[in-house]
Parts: C-alpha cells; sequence; structure tokens
C-alpha cells in the first residue's frame, strides 16, 4: 500500500505542474513551482504523516485530522491569492495568448466583464456595421458589442428559439466573414444569453496539418501492443505466476491472457465509443492512445483528446456518456462471469479495496449485491473474495466507470451535468461531489488520491459552441440513469440491506 500511495503521489504532483504550465503560467507572474508546492502540501503531509504514522487515515489523532483538513482549505485560499496579486495584464496585440489549453477555446465568458475594456477591436468599423447586420431584429434584438481580447461579445435579447437563433445567427456570420471566428452562443447572466466571436485557431487552411497530427495509427497500435504486454505480465502476476518463472518460462504468460484481453477491451471499448461519437458529430480527435505502466495493473487507461470545440450540448453530453455506459455495458458480463470464478476467502487486516486477494465488497451497494448474485451463500459476514485475474478486470472497469462518471470538470461526469443542466449549475454540482467524495475518502481511504485530484480539477470545462440550447427528456433520463449507476457504485451499503442479505 505504502509503494502504491508513493506511485500515484507522483503521479498527481506532475498532473498538477502540467496543468498549472500549460493553463495557469499565462495568467501570473507568480513562480509555477511555489503555486505547485502550495497545491502539494495538503496531499504530501497527509501522506507523510499516514507513512510516518504507518496507520490508517481513520487512526489519526483528532487534532491532526483538523490540521489537515485545515490546509486543504487554506492553501487553496493562498494559491487563488498569489495568482490574483501576481496577474498579468493581457497583451492588446494578441487575442490568441490567453490560450489556455489547445483541446477548446480558452476563454471564461462567464467571467468577461460587462463593461467594456480598453478597446482591441479586430473587425474595422465597415466589418462591424456588417455584423451587425447578421443579427436579425426577429431573432436575436443585439443592443451592443463588448471588444475584449479573446472575444468579441455580442449582447442582446434572445427572440426566437436558442437553437433558430444560433443556426440562422451563425450563418449570417459565416456568409460575411468565413471561417475567421468560432461563434460561441452562451447562458448569461439573469437568463439573458450571448453570442461570443472567438479568432478561429481551427480554419480551413490548418485543418490538413492537424488532421496529419492526429490520426497517427502507428503510434496507437504500438502503444496498444506494449499495453496489451504489460497487462498479460500483471494478468500473470495475478494468476499467481512469478517474475522469475516468466522469466525462464514465456509459455507461462498465457495465463495472463484473460485479464489482460478483458481489461483490453472493457478499456478500448470506452474510448472507442467515445471516438466513434466524435467522428459522428465531426469533432477533431486523437485515436484512442492506450496508456502502459510496467507495474501493478499494467496500464493507467487510455485516452482520446478532442481538439476542436463541440458543436452543441447535445453533441457534448453524447459524447461524454457513450465511453462510460459502453465501458459498463462491457465490464457487467465479464465482473459477473469473474465473480463466479472467484473463491471466498477470510476477512483480515489487510482485506481492503484494492486488494484483490481479499477484497471487501461491502464498500459499495453495486459491489456487494453482484457479488452475493454470483456467489450465494458463500459470502457470508466476515468472508472476503479472492478476485479470478478476469474478476479483477471486471472490478476495475467498474472503478474506472465510477471515476469518469464523477460530475466534476473535464471529467465524462462533468461534461454530462454541464449538458443537462447547464454550466453555472454544473459548477455547483461538481463542488459538492468533490466535497462529497473527500469526506468518502475518511471512510475508505483508497479513495483519498482521486478525492485530491479532484479538488484541484478546475470545476469548469469549456462551453459548447451552442450551450444555450437544453436536451431533450430522452437524454436528460439516460443522465440520471448515469448518476445512478455512480450513486450505486460508490454507496456504501446500508445496514438493513447487509442483513437481508447476510453479508
Amino acid at each position: 500500500m505504502e509503494v502504491l500511495l508513493l506511485i500515484f503521489l507522483g503521479f498527481v504532483s506532475a498532473v498538477t505542474y502540467s496543468i498549472l504550465k500549460q493553463s495557469v503560467a499565462p495568467l501570473t507572474r507568480a513562480p509555477i513551482w511555489l503555486l505547485w508546492l502550495i497545491l502539494m502540501i495538503p496531499p504530501l503531509v497527509l501522506t507523510f504523516l499516514v507513512l510516518a504514522l504507518r496507520s490508517d487515515l481513520q487512526d489519526l489523532p483528532t487534532a491532526v485530522w483538523w490540521g489537515v483538513l485545515g490546509l486543504f482549505f487554506v492553501c487553496p485560499l493562498i494559491y487563488h491569492y498569489l495568482i490574483q496579486v501576481q496577474r498579468r495584464e493581457i497583451p492588446k496585440s494578441s487575442p490568441e495568448t490567453t490560450s489556455a489549453s489547445r483541446d477548446r477555446p480558452a476563454i471564461d465568458l462567464q467571467k468577461a466583464p460587462k463593461t467594456p475594456q480598453p478597446q482591441v477591436r479586430p473587425i474595422s468599423e465597415a466589418e462591424e456595421k456588417e455584423l451587425r447586420n447578421c443579427f436579425p431584429w426577429g431573432t436575436y434584438y443585439l443592443q451592443n458589442l463588448d471588444y475584449h481580447p479573446q472575444a468579441i461579445l455580442c449582447r442582446g435579447r434572445l427572440r426566437a428559439t436558442p437553437e433558430v437563433a444560433y443556426q440562422t445567427i451563425r450563418q449570417n456570420i459565416e456568409q460575411k466573414f468565413g471561417d475567421r471566428f468560432v461563434i460561441v452562443f452562451q447562458e448569461g447572466a439573469k437568463n439573458r444569453p450571448f453570442f461570443a466571436l472567438v479568432p478561429n485557431r481551427w480554419s480551413k487552411s490548418k485543418s490538413s496539418e492537424e488532421d496529419e497530427e492526429l490520426q497517427r495509427p502507428g503510434l496507437a497500435l504500438a502503444l496498444l501492443a506494449i499495453t496489451l504486454f504489460t497487462t498479460t505480465i500483471a494478468g500473470a502476476m495475478m494468476a499467481g505466476v512469478s517474475t522469475e518463472e516468466i522469466q525462464s518460462n514465456s509459455q507461462l504468460l498465457r495465463q495472463g491472457l484473460p485479464y489482460s484481453l478483458s481489461l483490453m477491451a472493457i478499456l478500448g471499448v470506452h474510448e472507442l465509443f467515445h471516438y466513434l461519437t466524435t467522428l459522428r458529430y465531426r469533432i477533431k480527435a486523437t485515436l484512442p492512445y492506450f496508456v502502459p505502466i510496467p507495474f501493478f495493473i499494467g496500464t493507467f487507461g487510455a485516452i482520446t483528446q478532442m481538439r476542436s470545440p463541440v458543436p452543441n450540448r447535445r453533441a457534448l453530453f453524447d459524447t461524454a456518456i457513450a465511453g462510460p455506459l459502453g465501458g459498463f455495458i462491457v465490464s457487467l458480463p465479464i465482473l459477473i462471469w469473474g465473480l463466479s470464478l472467484s473463491e471466498v476467502a477470510k476477512v483480515t487486516e489487510t482485506t481492503s479495496l484494492f486488494n484483490f486477494d481479499s477484497l471487501d465488497p461491502r464498500f459499495s451497494l453495486f459491489m456487494a449485491t453482484l457479488s452475493k448474485i454470483a456467489l450465494g451463500a458463500e459470502l457470508s459476514p466476515g468472508t472476503a473474495i479472492d478476485l479470478h485475474p478476469i474478476a479483477i478486470a471486471g472490478y476495475l472497469g467498474i472503478v474506472v466507470t465510477a471515476l469518469n462518471l464523477m460530475p466534476v470538470g473535464q471529467l465524462d461526469g462533468g461534461h454530462i451535468v454541464h449538458a443537462m443542466f447547464g454550466q453555472r449549475t454544473a459548477a455547483g454540482i461538481g463542488q459538492v461531489a468533490r466535497l462529497l467524495l473527500l469526506g468518502l475518502s475518511l471512510i475508505h481511504q483508497e479513495f483519498l488520491i482521486w478525492a485530491i485530484i479532484l479538488l484541484f480539477m478546475p470545476i469548469l470545462d469549456e462551453p459548447a459552441l451552442n450551450d444555450v440550447t437544453e436536451l431533450d427528456s430522452k437524454r436528460d433520463i439516460l443522465g440520471l440513469i448515469s448518476l445512478a449507476i455512480l450513486i450505486a457504485i460508490l454507496l456504501p451499503i446500508p445496514d438493513t440491506v447487509t442483513q437481508w442479505l447476510n453479508l
């Protein structure tokens, strides 16, 4: 457990520094290493306490817990204070220098001031007249234009349905200005949506270059092969084969294939569904790339990055939910099959959520119920599960699904609640979800690392181009089902259900 904790801490440290360097460095003169250190103080202190005292989190003294929780509140406040005090002035001559990510339009339209800033006119007076003519009075009554370094904000009153207004005005602007701007339609204060014209970094002149950069089948296939190898080694070790035996007899690697193929199928379907949905909506995206690691479970998963704006909330929802639902549908039969091949073990001091030789399924209503169905009367009070390698793959698939469905920021769950409820409401839901997971990590310390990652993850994701048109009822129901799956996986089993299931 100590080694695993250090590995994840190193991973979180690297990811945090990378995010700060890409998204925060252009906004502030404060040293990035100092901002990184302030953010990492709480997890570093907590990790040191666990390793030094060699005790579980719930065994730490109350005073120590209050001190650690205080750090989780104080350090973010210091972090935000330093950014604000050392904030850089936005260069007037370069509208694109505020870009915080090459994946999406990097503008915070919610925080754009209502009063004009020092004027930066990316269009001439004649072009401004043409722009005003793009807003029909009966569709969207344009009242004023605000020029900002990162966008032209067009504010007025909506007089048609959001879908009709966006399509009409977008077509008018594209007829006048071609692909010079990306047109964003976003919710504003007091239910007054506004348009933003963002300098287009995805113009047709650059599309051929970017398409070549995105499509790297050789790299995708190489990472797939390497990850298949690392997961096969991990699976063989889970099956009881030592590294010395593998080195002396490579045929023993076959024992790792049930785990490897099962896990690769789950992760592959998850990312493939994401990728196919981006193709459906003509969103530029990379091929799915697996991330191999030569230890533990053999992989950090797979990733697909979107490199162009999402057209609307419907596309955002479909792209986000496709992966988790696809992965869950594949994980479920694999997990049931694997549990039926697993054996019952006694609960010991080492029993935990990630001890595959002694897994306690009672941490989750979903896992406890499924385990009871698969193992029947064998699973009783005081017993745990010695997972078969196939069950390990299915279990990891369920865990990955739950973590991705957390309704925070850039996670799939964050996109889902954004598409369902709008960006502002989604931000509030994300804040609550982060605090709830932090509270859950006090009971199950295995969730602590993920809770820390969520605490420092940006709470907002970027808006869709048409971020005003709402979803239909079918998608709303599907979104609620996905959130119900998340709750069922993470919700501890109530005592009444435990007694009823004889667990």
